[in-house]
């Protein structure tokens, strides 16, 4: 079994290393480096150090309780670097890209995703120039905190319903994706108030920027996710339950 996930990640890690090395000339979704008014990047960074900090509390626990999980880990962590660095571009200028905190949050919990997407944050911000240090705060919030945490209540509630599992797992990972965007289209509509409507018009015209390629792409990776899923149940390297 970790001879398997060891294989995984290290195929994930490879698809990383292929990507820092491509050609990078369109913007990224993440916030980018010193976009944000000083103010606001401090903002999302004193709230994101608290969840960071549970975070790491809640990593040390899983390790200590299974080293072995410490594979798994890496392999979603992987996962999410890959995915959240596929940038594509959109019709009206911008660039999106799938989350991937999906997998995390069904094996881990949404907790310890915080910690996995402050690392891949900080890889793409120094190896990608994808977002940024002084904005990995309020990227961290949007991708690694609040869009895991929704992502997983409606994992749970899926569970709950007794839906079949495939469609639990679709349902994370998309609304998860999906959330992440609402997320970033907010902390941009509150940094930039629109002159007329003021922050709820500036919401509502980032969401516009983002929503006609981010729909497709939140469906996409509820696919991906629940084909990487179903292939770690069949191959025996995860059980078929629920955190």
């Amino acid at each position: 079994m970790e001879k398997q996930l060891k294989k995984l990640s290290f195929t994930g890690l490879a698809m990383a290393i292929l990507l820092t090395i491509a050609p990078n000339d369109v913007f990224a979704m993440h916030i980018m480096e010193g976009f944000l008014p000083p103010m606001w990047a401090l903002a999302w960074w004193v709230l994101f150090l608290p969840c960071l900090f549970m975070g790491l509390v809640r990593l040390k626990q899983i390790v200590a309780e299974d080293s072995n999980q410490k594979v798994l880990l890496a392999l979603c962590g992987a996962f999410i670097f890959v995915l959240s660095a596929l940038k594509i571009p959109s019709v009206t200028g911008s660039c999106s890209h799938p989350t991937g905190v999906g997998l995390a949050v069904i094996l881990f919990g949404p907790v310890v995703v915080a910690v996995l997407g402050a690392i891949v944050l900080l890889f793409q911000a120094l190896l990608l120039a994808h977002g940024g240090l002084t904005t990995l705060g309020a990227n961290g919030m949007s991708m690694a905190v609040i869009g895991p945490v929704v992502g997983y209540l409606v994992w749970k509630l899926a569970c709950k319903a007794g839906l079949r599992r495939d469609v639990g797992v679709f349902l994370c990972a998309m609304l998860a994706d999906l959330t992440t965007y609402f997320v970033t289209s907010v902390q941009l509509g509150l940094a930039f108030p629109d002159p007329q409507f003021g922050v709820s018009g500036s919401i509502i015209k980032f969401m516009g920027v983002f929503c006609i390629t981010q729909i497709p792409i939140a469906i996409a990776e509820g696919l991906l996710t629940v084909m990487i899923y179903d292939q770690l149940t069949k191959r025996q390297l995860i059980h078929a339950e629920t955190h």
